[in-house]
């Protein structure tokens, strides 16, 4: 008789048929990939025992792409077939890259679709495929490591990654050959590994400082229940952006801002930098005399440059304004999850870039109390990322343990008019589903065209358009009389997918969006910020919009009207009437149409005069309604008499 293994619901059968799993944090900087085992959280270090493998990819004519520590070394003699921080331009174009980095060294050129590409020895290499080697190394890494092949992994991504961002990153993972169980934002990772080894609940706020990026989310741990409340951030906006700041504090010092510097000497000042940046985080001042870096750029320039002395005061004076900004999107997001910055009980540093002093200071005072170090911010993102990881795989009950991540932007569909309907405000827990019912706004409309945006203004113009699609094959009927369900469904991963689906004929169309590159840099901040900054301004529009579609419906129905029974109804005075209040209205909605204001250019000051605008159009809208009201009433009449001759009462 053969024996069988029974096993508790979500729990292994048996240790030999564990499934296994890592978290990848996959960083500007460096990436690093990590795995629950053993019943504890670990970080899988290569061959040499480093923990951290350097975000950098070399290619070469001779072999194969070098990724990591020796790609690393090579960067400051070939700089142009060297990629660092290639996480700063995934989902973005060419002409956004080019915003966000100073002197690049690469021989970049544009795709079809305006994305970046590198131009090396081993010919074009774009971001996507620069990603998959770096994460092909770390699942070569794990994998020899553990001894198995992987079931799967976690990548993390920053909060504030849009859809395109997200899924060009799995896209990456997959042409490494990784399976992807989720894409986790990377505060909610750390927040889980923070409280996977502090084992404590309450509010905590995870202040994400990376290389390329800034997260803050504010998350409520609650007996395994990891909530987050909210997310805010800035996609460009990380310890690169302190090195930029400073290379060009050195390349006015050193007379070098005027100089046409060949690539080689360029890197030379950006690893200078870099080192006195490090240096500064532990010492009061430094001297460029004392950095290998410095007498390598001197050898590469072929002249002599002056020393000078840094100290701690200088740099953070460089770098004030952007630990400035990094607090005043804290500030937002604690608004945003309705609590004061004394209810968080603890705040954690994540991210190598809060190893600088200026920041664990101003972050420190900005929540009143000292943040938690106690995890290495370098890798709690990646051990958070594993135990989800774990979880994911079927190898431990997910009972104990729930993760409720949220949408960083309100996701909304243009509507007759330019306005927004939001179908999924900001900061909803995700995964989600949400429809809603719309209308044709014209007689006889055979197609519908969709177009879904994101962000928080209520006029369509003044969003992040994500993608345009059209509903076809619809019946010409009236205007009103069809039914358009419009359903987005955001999933784990933060990605989304739109349907359009007509309810009475079964008529559907739909689209999973995916944009052609990500947000320019200013973007996500200022979308929130402009929604309460231009709130007056936002309702005055929507108010104006919604007047001008209600008038034109109601002066299209009146001509249909008049044409159709104009001359059995109308008496000629009256009839001039109607024209009269018509044309007057005809000429208000040319007048104020939203194109002729100059919509760009309005302010909160301008709110009063749009609501005037809107009451004119709304006054001589009633004059129509006056006007009409007895021609209205004839033909009622007048139908009712045609429904009703020759049918009996008790037919009727």
């Amino acid at each position: 008789m053969a024996l069988l293994t029974i096993s508790e619901p979500g729990q292994s059968a048996a240790p030999h048929q564990r499934k296994v799993a890592v978290g990848i944090d996959l960083g500007t900087t460096n990436s690093l990939v990590g795995v629950f085992q053993n019943g504890s959280l670990e970080i899988i270090n290569d061959e040499q025992g480093r923990p951290l493998c350097p975000s950098v990819v070399h290619f070469s004519k001779e072999q194969e792409p070098i990724v990591g520590y020796e790609a690393l070394a090579i960067a400051p003699n070939d700089p142009q077939n060297t990629v660092i921080s290639v996480k700063r331009f995934i989902g973005k174009s060419l002409d956004e890259a080019l915003k966000v980095a100073h002197k690049l060294p690469y021989d970049l050129t544009r795709s079809e679709n305006n994305l970046p590409i590198f131009k090396t020895q081993a010919g074009e290499k774009n971001v996507i495929e620069i990603s998959s080697l770096i994460l092909k190394k770390l699942k070569t890494q794990a994998e020899k490591t553990l001894a198995t092949d992987l079931h799967g992994a976690v990548i993390t991504v920053p909060a504030y990654f849009d859809d395109t961002q997200r899924q060009a990153t799995k896209d990456a993972a997959k042409l490494a050959g990784i399976n992807v169980l989720r894409l986790l934002n990377e505060p909610t990772a750390a927040a889980i590994a923070y409280g996977i080894s502090t084992d404590k609940d309450g509010l905590v706020a995870v202040y994400d400082l990376g290389g390329g990026t800034f997260d803050i989310s504010i998350l409520q741990i609650e007996k395994g229940v990891f909530k987050v409340l909210a997310t805010g951030g800035n996609t460009n906006l990380g310890g690169d952006d302190f090195d930029t700041a400073l290379v060009k504090d050195l390349e006015a010092r050193l007379g070098l801002a005027e100089v046409e510097l060949n690539k080689s000497s360029q890197r030379l000042v950006l690893e200078l930098a870099i080192a006195v940046k490090k240096a500064l985080s532990s010492k009061e001042q430094v001297n460029l005399d004392d950095f290998v870096e410095f007498a390598e750029l001197k050898k590469s320039l072929a002249k002599e440059l002056t020393s000078s002395t840094y100290t701690k005061a200088e740099f953070d004076a460089l770098i004030n304004d952007l630990v400035r900004e990094t607090l005043l999107i804290c500030k937002s997001v604690i608004k945003d999850a309705q609590i004061s910055k004394d209810d968080v009980e603890e705040v954690i540093l994540v991210g190598g870039s809060t190893r600088v002093p200026l920041v664990k200071e101003k972050v420190g005072a900005y929540f009143g109390r000292e943040p938690l170090c106690s995890i290495d911010p370098d890798t709690v993102v990646a051990l958070g990322a594993a135990m989800q990881a774990d979880i994911l795989a079927g190898n431990q009950k997910d009972n104990d343990f729930l993760l409720l991540d949220v949408l960083p932007l309100s996701l909304g569909v243009e509507v007759y008019g330019g306005l927004v309907e939001k179908i999924i405000p900001r900061n909803t827990v995700i995964p989600i589903t949400r429809a809603q019912e719309f209308t044709t706004a014209q007689d006889g409309q055979t197609g519908l065209k969709l177009h879904v945006v994101q962000g928080e203004r209520d006029m369509a113009a003044d969003c992040r358009s994500l993608s345009r699609f059209t509903l076809k094959g619809l019946p010409p009927k009236a205007a009103g009389a069809l039914k358009i369900r419009v359903t987005y469904q955001v999933d784990a991963d933060g990605l989304l997918n739109v349907s359009a689906h007509e309810l009475t004929t079964n008529v559907s169309a739909e689209v999973q969006v995916k944009l052609s590159y990500g947000l320019t840099e200013d973007e996500v901040l200022k979308m929130i910020k402009d929604s309460s900054e231009f709130a007056s301004l936002d309702m005055a529009l929507r108010k104006l919009s919604e007047t001008q579609v209600e008038a034109e419906l109601l002066v299209n129905s009146v001509v249909q009207q008049v044409q159709r029974y104009g001359n059995a109804y109308l008496e000629e005075k009256e009839a001039k009437n109607i024209e009269r209040n018509v044309n007057r209205l005809l000429t208000l909605l040319q007048k104020y149409k939203l194109e002729n204001l100059n919509v760009a250019s309005l302010t909160n000051d301008d709110a009063q005069r749009l609501k005037e605008y809107a009451n004119e159009i709304d006054f001589w809208s009633q004059q129509v309604e006056v006007s009409t009201r007895e021609f209205a009433a004839r033909i009622m009449t007048e139908s009712i008499k045609e429904a009703l001759t020759g049918k009996d009462i008790n037919e009727v």
